[in-house]
């Protein structure tokens, strides 16, 4: 249950009670606000809660797996059951969600069936930095209301983005949809199907249909390196890959040596090349697409990889390679989604061009940096979850918001946004997919510093030197992150140090079974003591 350390008349609103937006009312109460949350739905969960209907809220599939584990996807206070499975299926990451908000007695202070309809800066703003938001509540009525900070949750795969049409694709006499209106698999039985994007989606809807339909063709413009969900000895691979010392490594290896490295790993498990994979840019260099099943399909033939698509015909494709497809019956346009924001000022202060937007640590308009009171939360893009993200951010707003002035100038913002960009702009390909990028660890700790939640490993080396050992060399779960700083967790430790027994447990119904990587550590904590050494010295 939420503990109020002391109680404030401020009043906050927070836009959606999704993964999102039910950390940030869980930290709200914590810092004792008056705190509402409207929800346009009749429940919580977002992006998780399943809707087996055509909608314009975001849903996943119906055999949508998470691509991050639980323990690295866990908020940091609620670590997920010891018999969930490491990569959850939608309904069961719905159910953590579910019981999270039961556990913190979220529901309460969520207003159901509330949709936002404009939010504006008061008359005051200037100096009270207050919002005035127009919205429409459970019974069709519309009201105004005032608050004192506004948080939007409401996620970044809501609007689905549509490729500039191809030549003939209006004759075209086949079905296009996006993959926003996928659910399942009914009605594509026997058919011929062209996936058009390698990206999570177009990789999960590809692999799936290649079961029961005639023929699927995946289509892509500049290939992509396939990551799979289980890493070396069975381990989740952000278990495996988010780890603070190789963050610490890779800021003195050259990011060519990086690249090669995990390239060689890749194509272990399968060659790109062969495969028809192989993208120009390196590993680093876009986001990945994460997908266990899809070499197989391709190694069955059941997917197909063809390029980009150059023409439509009436009832058929033609590929930029020259080869055509006579008969085409569907097509899966699975080509990403959009974002905008034009519930604030109409979108005139937080403006977006092809998903590229100016905010401060992707979260403050700089134009607002003498308040800092309005802030979007959960608009990243890391190799790794968002949700433990989004409650950091929530974390960093809610800091400033009572007053603690965690956050740099204005001046100081703008540079950071300008950087930002620079850098993304350096290592990214030129895509609208690359406009949001983070590195999970990297992230995470730029935004704990800024509240003072980051350990001095001086001192816990000398303290507590397993704990230490855990968590410089160990998987960095969010827990990390509740050891000290504001509302600390006094079960941090223990969450941490039980992270092996969970991810176990998942996988064997033994219930006596040790965890324990102990030795897998050592091994990768002796590599990169040598490694850092080495250059170093």
């Amino acid at each position: 249950m939420p503990t109020n350390t002391s109680k404030s008349n401020k009043k906050l609103l927070i836009v959606g009670a999704g993964a999102s937006g039910l950390p940030s009312l869980r930290h709200a109460l914590l810092y004792g606000l008056d705190v509402t949350c409207f929800e346009r739905t009749d429940q919580t969960g977002g992006l998780w809660n399943y809707k087996p209907h055509e909608t314009d809220l975001s849903s996943v599939m119906k055999t949508t797996v998470i691509n991050t584990s639980k323990e690295m996807t866990a908020y940091s206070d609620f670590p997920p059951e010891s018999r969930m499975a490491n990569f959850m299926h939608n309904s069961e990451m719905n159910r953590y969600l579910q019981n999270y908000a039961k556990h913190y007695e979220l529901a309460k202070h969520i207003k159901f069936n509330h949709k936002v309809n404009s939010i504006d800066r008061n008359a005051d703003y200037e100096t009270s930095g207050k919002w005035k938001v127009n919205y429409t509540d459970d019974k069709g009525a519309t009201h105004d209301a005032v608050f004192d900070g506004v948080l939007l949750c409401s996620g970044h795969h809501t609007l689905p983005h549509w490729p500039k049409k191809f030549p003939g694709q209006d004759e075209f006499k086949g079905r296009i949809i996006h993959s926003h209106s996928y659910k399942d698999h009914r009605g594509y039985e026997d058919k011929i199907v062209v996936v058009v994007g390698i990206g999570n989606s177009g990789g999960d809807v590809a692999v799936e249909l290649s079961r029961i339909a005639k023929q699927v063709y995946l289509v892509t413009r500049r290939g992509t390196w396939i990551f799979n969900r289980i890493y070396d000895y069975g381990q989740p691979i952000d278990i495996a890959m988010n780890r603070k010392f190789i963050s610490d490594l890779r800021e003195y290896v050259p990011q060519w040596i990086s690249n090669t490295v995990v390239e060689a790993k890749l194509n272990m498990r399968f060659d790109h090349k062969t495969y028809g994979l192989k993208p120009k840019h390196r590993v680093f260099g876009a986001h990945p697409t994460v997908n266990d099943e899809l070499p197989n399909r391709i190694a069955c033939g059941t997917v197909r990889i063809k390029p980009n698509i150059n023409k439509f015909t009436e009832h058929g494709v033609l590929f930029d390679d020259g080869t055509k497809l006579e008969h085409v019956d569907e097509v899966v346009m699975s080509t990403g989604f959009s974002f905008e924001f034009n519930l604030v000022e109409n979108g005139d202060l937080i403006k977006v061009h092809e998903n590229q937007v100016s905010l401060y640590q992707y979260m403050f308009p700089v134009e607002l940096g003498n308040h800092n009171t309005l802030a979007v939360i959960g608009l990243v893009q890391p190799f790794g979850s968002i949700m433990p993200l989004s409650e950091m951010q929530a974390r960093v707003f809610l800091e400033e918001f009572t007053g603690k002035q965690v956050l740099p100038s204005k001046a100081e913002m703008e540079d950071n946004v300008t950087r930002k960009h620079d850098d993304m702009s350096k290592r990214y390909v030129t895509s609208r997919r690359h406009t949001i990028q983070v590195d999970y660890v990297d992230y995470i700790e730029e935004l704990a510093k800024l509240i003072g939640c980051n350990l001095d490993m001086k001192r816990l080396w000398k303290e507590d030197p397993w704990l230490a050992y855990k968590v410089y060399f160990g998987p960095r779960v969010p827990y990390v992150y509740r050891l000290n700083g504001p509302h600390k967790w006094d079960k941090a430790r223990n969450a941490i140090m039980t992270v092996d027994e969970r991810v176990l447990l998942a996988t064997n119904d033994n219930a006596t079974v040790e965890a324990d990587y102990t030795v897998l550590y050592a091994a990768i904590g002796l590599i990169g003591l040598i490694v850092l050494v080495y250059i170093l010295f």
